[in-house]
């Protein structure tokens, strides 16, 4: 595996007269180097032991890395062939991956479905995988997935035994039945504004910055997020699901990621944790939100090199990682959403006062967030306790099931605009040429404009992301331009601009 890209590697058996001995060649790993004791504890007990030969294991390229305990099963079929016990001829259209237990039996390994897509892309027509694994694998059209317990089964299948079940899985009954997470947004009590906001943001895919007392339902909101994004379609939910299957998060009943990801990091993450590492590289938290949302509550909390590694996925929807051994990409296409507390104590601006901290350290406190990191979320709102009344009465508002509706709606008209354009699906993630032919302010949007960049001393990044918001309000109103009172509500949810001015 390259990230969440397979390559494929050739088995080569070679048996030899000479003292007994047993080798693998190729770059091997640790984990493949020691599938040389399980493959012969597994055949030994599959009733089919080792020759007293020299055996040579190639895995071709020789020049790449070999990770991961999915090279046992195919180790194992080249060594059966090579001493006659299988037909060789039957192999070459026939791909193999899973772990050996030492009994013979076959344990899931990672990444089966990226393999799956790799083999239906080469136009290999058979695909053998363990059985924990062969739900993941029949999701990928155009190869047929034989799925297995033991290497007894495998012997079997190709001696003329008895054969393989044929793996099948159709995503979207699944898809259809997998939209709602059961957290209402009439849970959340008051606070129209903040659900205006997350309505905004899901809708544009904008990422958002909550401040505010503790409790006063910061993290209750962004809960509900995920919930209000549309249906995951059939590509996204395979691109969710391919992550997920590099990093071992799927399970057997779970074959599929089915609804969007809600990723939330304690603050104790580290730099590795968030974007991936570790060796052999796997994909952090927010690649694992792909798709999704990913939140990070109490946010000045983090260390500062933990949320500076964020810059790049949150401009470019990607995570580079380069290591000694190898480079790889991993897919972060996420809504960012999170929620601090405006100072040590939280009670900072909210009208009362119970804030007892010093100017100085409100500052300090909220310089913990880098100014980079803030001038790349759209949307920063101050959410105010809630008072009394709206705390005892009924649920008020629309419910989330309501509010996906209309974000699908607005989203809907986003894909007919951006139809033709490849790395923009949403208002959010517009560039420069994008705005300069969706977000031509008119002559009263400009004015409007002139008057916050004047007051506030607005950058022109922030303009920028104000046009972006206030073309997601307007489709959210089915206007086809940006009107004034779409870009004046667009300066209401830029908070921090109007501290600073």
């Amino acid at each position: 595996m390259r990230g969440v890209e397979s390559f494929f590697v050739r088995v080569e058996v070679n048996l030899s007269s000479g003292l007994p001995a047993f080798t693998v060649v190729g770059l091997p790993h640790g984990a493949v180097r020691e599938s040389r004791d399980r493959v012969t504890a597994a055949l030994r007990n599959s009733g089919f032991p080792l020759p007293n030969r020299r055996i040579t294991v190639n895995l071709a390229p020789g020049d790449v890395r070999k990770e991961g305990t999915a090279f046992d099963l195919p180790i194992a079929v080249g060594l059966l062939a090579a001493g006659g016990h299988l037909d060789d001829s039957l192999l070459p259209e026939c791909a193999f991956l899973g772990e050996l237990g030492l009994d013979g039996s076959l344990r899931p390994i990672r990444g089966a479905l990226p393999i799956a897509a790799a083999c239906a892309a080469a136009g290999i027509s058979t695909l053998v995988v363990p059985s924990a694994n062969a739900g993941e694998a029949s999701v990928v059209p155009g190869v047929t997935v034989l799925s297995a317990a033991t290497l007894g089964d495998v012997i079997a299948h190709f001696t003329g035994g008895r054969s393989l079940e044929t793996g099948a899985f159709d995503p979207r009954g699944l898809l259809q039945a997998s939209v709602s997470d059961g957290l209402d947004l009439r849970d959340v009590r008051g606070q129209a504004v903040a659900k205006r906001v997350l309505e905004s943001a899901a809708a544009g895919s904008h990422n958002l910055l909550f401040l505010g007392p503790p409790g006063s339902g910061k993290t209750m909101l962004a809960r509900r997020l995920a919930g209000i994004l549309p249906p995951l379609t059939l590509d996204e939910a395979l691109e969710s699901t391919r992550v997920h299957s590099v990093a071992g998060m799927l399970g057997g009943g779970a074959p599929l990621v089915s609804r969007r990801s809600f990723r939330a990091p304690h603050d104790t993450v580290s730099d590795a944790g968030l974007v991936g590492g570790r060796s052999p590289i796997r994909p952090g938290e927010v690649s694992l939100a792909h798709n999704g949302v990913l939140f990070l509550d109490e946010l000045a909390e983090f260390r500062r090199n933990v949320l500076d590694v964020l810059r790049q996925p949150l401009e470019a929807g990607v995570i580079h990682l380069s290591r000694a051994h190898s480079a790889v990409c991993f897919p972060a296409r996420i809504l960012f959403v999170a929620a601090m507390n405006p100072c040590p104590c939280g009670f900072w601006g909210d009208g009362s006062d119970r804030c007892l901290c010093d100017p100085s350290v409100v500052d300090c406190y909220m310089g913990r967030v880098s100014g980079p990191l803030i001038d790349r979320i759209d949307l920063h709102l101050h959410v105010p306790p809630v008072p009394f009344e709206h705390l005892s009465g009924d649920g008020q508002g629309s419910s989330t099931a309501q509010v996906r509706e209309h974000v699908s709606t607005a989203r809907r008209i986003q894909q007919a605009r951006f139809r033709s354009v490849a790395a923009v699906h949403a208002n959010g993630q517009m560039r420069a040429m994008e705005l300069r032919q969706w977000c031509r302010p008119s002559r009263a949007v400009s004015r409007l404009l002139q008057r916050a960049v004047d007051r506030m001393g607005l950058s022109a990044r922030s303009c920028h992301r104000i046009l972006k918001v206030a073309r997601t309000i307007a489709d959210l109103d089915g206007a086809e331009q940006i009107r004034s009172r779409d870009a004046a509500e667009a300066l209401q949810y830029r908070y921090l601009d109007h501290v600073r001015g």
